[in-house]
């Protein structure tokens, strides 16, 4: 399960950036994850609420922002929404895609006390 070392990397992130700024507590933690970063999001709430016990995140509240997925298809010569990579171009029906948006996963916000 990859989702528990994304959790002990954005807790890395958390803990870093409250030592550098002096923060005592984080109440909310947004995050951006694409829809094609193969991140299964109930597992990942799971793994942060367990990593940040006893850390400055400990009753922190997890958002999630899921950036839709998009590719382009070389069939049709456009960019089109995708919703899994093994998804046929929704415009022509072509499999001759490059994924280029919904792969990111980033900390996006931290709410702090």
């Amino acid at each position: 399960m990859h989702e528990m070392s994304i959790a002990e990397g954005v807790l890395g992130i958390i803990e870093d950036t409250a030592r550098r700024e002096g923060i005592r507590e984080v109440r909310t933690v947004r995050l951006e994850i694409g829809q094609l970063a193969a991140v299964e999001i109930p597992a990942l709430r799971f793994c942060f609420e367990s990593v940040v016990r006893g850390s400055v995140a400990e009753r922190a509240r997890l958002e999630i922002d899921e950036a839709p997925g998009q590719a382009w298809c070389f069939g049709c010569c456009e960019s089109v929404p995708l919703a899994a990579r093994v998804d046929p171009c929704p415009r022509c029906g072509s499999h001759q895609l490059q994924v280029s948006g919904g792969t990111q996963m980033r900390v996006k916000e931290l709410e702090v006390a």
